[in-house]
């Protein structure tokens, strides 16, 4: 029997808090709330959730760098809830490890379609390991199983979501992928996608591993088709 699986929610709107657990639970999950940042860290190292959703606006500390001292302890996808939808709040949200972001109002449907993909895909890369686990193209090594990224002898600081879109890339190299694939791919959804998150992570990977970020030599934009891991043979 498949364990139960949990979920954290850090939001100090009780309104939205009690609405987004009641719905939640609908779909057999097991639920906790946290209304400040302090509780959700306690939370996040006391019940090791498999799923965090993460309002940026709390009361006590700023959403961002809370995102960032969870994904210090933990690989469980997060998700941000935020009341603002600049893409400065997304780049800045996906750069300091959330997986995922959500701009209020939002569908409670269309959130649990992204738990339950989230969480497939992270069963998937527990149970199914991959043989080609290691990848290696010119200076660039990729290792799967450890979720280690080097260039040269610089190992590369990567989320979760950024090591698994660079992998699949650079594992189908030279073949192009939609918004819409790499979604579906890497996230595993694409009905309720929003495709500039892949903009925003192949932004960030260019600024890891390119010399040249706007000159990029491996990740490059295929114009009204998508993006591929260049790789000259």
């Amino acid at each position: 029997m498949n364990q139960t699986k949990v979920i954290l929610i850090i939001e100090d709107e009780q309104d939205i808090s009690r609405i987004l657990k009641d719905y939640i639970q609908l779909h057999r999950y097991e639920v906790h709330i946290a209304d400040t940042g302090t509780t959700g860290l306690q939370l996040v190292e006391s019940l090791t959730p498999d799923f965090i959703i993460l309002d940026i606006m709390l009361p006590d500390v700023n959403g961002i760098e809370l995102c960032q001292q969870i994904r210090d302890i933990t690989r469980s996808p997060i998700l941000i809830l935020s009341a603002r939808g600049s893409d400065t709040d997304k780049v800045l949200g996906l750069g300091f490890g959330a997986d995922d972001y959500m701009t209020k109002p939002f569908s409670l449907s269309e959130l649990v379609a992204r738990i339950q993909a989230h969480l497939r895909r992270m069963d998937g890369m527990e149970f199914q390991p991959r043989q080609d686990e290691v990848l290696t193209l010119d200076s660039l090594t990729i290792d799967k199983k450890a979720y280690k990224a080097t260039l040269g002898e610089q190992e590369l600081s990567l989320s979760a979501k950024e090591f698994e879109l660079l992998y699949f890339l650079a594992e189908h190299k030279n073949q192009v992928f939609s918004k819409s694939q790499l979604l579906d791919q890497v996230w595993g959804y694409t009905s309720y996608g929003d495709e500039s998150t892949i903009t925003v992570y192949i932004r960030r990977l260019r600024e890891k591993i390119e010399a040249d970020p706007s000159n990029p030599v491996y990740l490059k934009t295929v114009w009204g088709v998508g993006y591929k891991f260049n790789l000259m043979k």
